[in-house]
Protein backbone atom coordinates (compact mmCIF):
# COMPACT_ATOMS: atom_id res chain seq x y z
CA UNK A 1 0.00 0.00 0.00
CA UNK A 2 1.56 3.33 -0.93
CA UNK A 3 1.35 6.28 1.16
CA UNK A 4 2.23 9.62 1.18
CA UNK A 5 3.78 12.15 4.49
CA UNK A 6 3.91 15.56 3.20
CA UNK A 7 5.45 18.03 5.81
CA UNK A 8 7.51 21.58 5.63
CA UNK A 9 4.34 24.12 5.56
CA UNK A 10 3.44 27.00 7.26
CA UNK A 11 3.11 30.79 7.36
CA UNK A 12 5.48 32.79 5.76
CA UNK A 13 5.66 36.93 4.94
CA UNK A 14 5.35 37.70 1.51
CA UNK A 15 8.92 37.10 -0.40
CA UNK A 16 9.96 34.37 1.92
CA UNK A 17 10.76 30.76 1.60
CA UNK A 18 9.48 27.15 2.59
CA UNK A 19 10.10 23.72 1.62
CA UNK A 20 7.91 21.65 1.11
CA UNK A 21 9.03 17.49 1.67
CA UNK A 22 7.09 14.23 1.14
CA UNK A 23 8.21 10.72 2.00
CA UNK A 24 6.59 8.00 -0.25
CA UNK A 25 6.18 4.26 1.68
CA UNK A 26 5.11 0.94 -0.04
CA UNK A 27 6.24 -0.74 -3.74
CA UNK A 28 6.30 1.90 -6.16
CA UNK A 29 7.75 0.81 -9.71
CA UNK A 30 9.19 2.24 -12.29
CA UNK A 31 8.40 4.27 -13.85
CA UNK A 32 6.30 6.83 -11.95
CA UNK A 33 6.18 10.33 -12.02
CA UNK A 34 6.13 12.26 -8.22
CA UNK A 35 5.15 15.96 -8.01
CA UNK A 36 3.12 18.57 -6.09
CA UNK A 37 -0.16 19.72 -6.38
CA UNK A 38 -2.23 22.83 -4.77
CA UNK A 39 -5.64 23.59 -4.63
CA UNK A 40 -6.34 27.49 -3.38
CA UNK A 41 -10.06 27.65 -1.54
CA UNK A 42 -13.07 27.97 -4.59
CA UNK A 43 -10.62 26.95 -7.04
CA UNK A 44 -9.69 23.43 -8.88
CA UNK A 45 -6.53 21.06 -7.69
CA UNK A 46 -3.40 22.51 -10.23
CA UNK A 47 -0.24 20.93 -10.91
CA UNK A 48 3.09 23.20 -9.22
CA UNK A 49 5.63 20.86 -10.35
CA UNK A 50 6.73 17.46 -11.24
CA UNK A 51 9.45 15.08 -11.54
CA UNK A 52 10.32 11.81 -13.45
CA UNK A 53 11.85 8.74 -12.31
CA UNK A 54 14.39 10.19 -14.93
CA UNK A 55 14.83 13.55 -13.09
CA UNK A 56 12.62 15.33 -15.90
CA UNK A 57 10.61 18.28 -14.49
CA UNK A 58 7.64 20.12 -15.08
CA UNK A 59 6.80 23.40 -13.87
CA UNK A 60 3.57 25.79 -13.62
CA UNK A 61 4.47 29.29 -15.27
CA UNK A 62 2.77 30.63 -12.36
CA UNK A 63 6.08 29.15 -10.40
CA UNK A 64 8.82 28.82 -12.66
CA UNK A 65 11.48 30.40 -11.55
CA UNK A 66 10.70 30.78 -7.75
CA UNK A 67 10.11 26.97 -7.63
CA UNK A 68 12.30 24.46 -7.15
CA UNK A 69 11.13 20.36 -7.30
CA UNK A 70 14.03 17.89 -5.97
CA UNK A 71 14.14 14.24 -5.33
CA UNK A 72 15.99 11.66 -3.30
CA UNK A 73 15.43 8.50 -5.45
CA UNK A 74 16.98 6.27 -2.25
CA UNK A 75 14.64 7.39 0.11
CA UNK A 76 11.59 7.44 -2.22
CA UNK A 77 11.52 11.70 -1.31
CA UNK A 78 10.53 14.66 -3.18
CA UNK A 79 10.90 18.36 -1.92
CA UNK A 80 9.52 21.56 -3.34
CA UNK A 81 11.87 24.44 -2.41
CA UNK A 82 9.54 27.50 -2.97
CA UNK A 83 11.20 30.70 -2.90
CA UNK A 84 10.06 34.84 -3.69
CA UNK A 85 6.46 33.57 -1.97
CA UNK A 86 3.41 35.44 -2.90
CA UNK A 87 0.02 35.90 -1.58
CA UNK A 88 -1.53 34.24 -4.29
CA UNK A 89 0.80 30.88 -3.60
CA UNK A 90 -1.63 30.78 -0.43
CA UNK A 91 -2.70 26.85 -0.95
CA UNK A 92 -3.44 23.62 0.16
CA UNK A 93 -0.25 21.59 -0.90
CA UNK A 94 -0.46 18.16 -1.79
CA UNK A 95 2.09 15.55 -2.21
CA UNK A 96 1.32 13.34 -5.85
CA UNK A 97 2.81 9.68 -7.13
CA UNK A 98 1.38 8.58 -10.05
CA UNK A 99 2.47 4.82 -11.02
CA UNK A 100 2.08 3.15 -14.90
CA UNK A 101 2.85 -0.65 -13.21
CA UNK A 102 0.66 -2.24 -13.21
CA UNK A 103 -2.28 0.07 -14.02
CA UNK A 104 -2.04 3.92 -13.83
CA UNK A 105 -2.60 4.73 -10.74
CA UNK A 106 -2.77 8.32 -8.93
CA UNK A 107 -1.96 8.84 -5.16
CA UNK A 108 -2.64 11.70 -2.33
CA UNK A 109 -0.71 13.07 0.77
CA UNK A 110 -3.37 14.59 3.09
CA UNK A 111 -1.84 17.74 2.12
CA UNK A 112 -0.21 20.44 3.97
CA UNK A 113 -1.61 24.20 4.11
CA UNK A 114 1.13 26.79 3.04
CA UNK A 115 -0.24 30.83 3.90
CA UNK A 116 1.64 33.66 2.54
CA UNK A 117 0.86 36.62 4.41
CA UNK A 118 1.07 40.03 2.36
Amino acid sequence: QVQLAESGGGLVQAGGSLRLSCAASGTIPNPHVMGWYRQAPGKQRELVATITFGDSTKYADSVKGRCTISRDKVKNTVDLQMDSLKPEDTAVYYCSLKLFIPRVSDYWGQGTQVTVAS
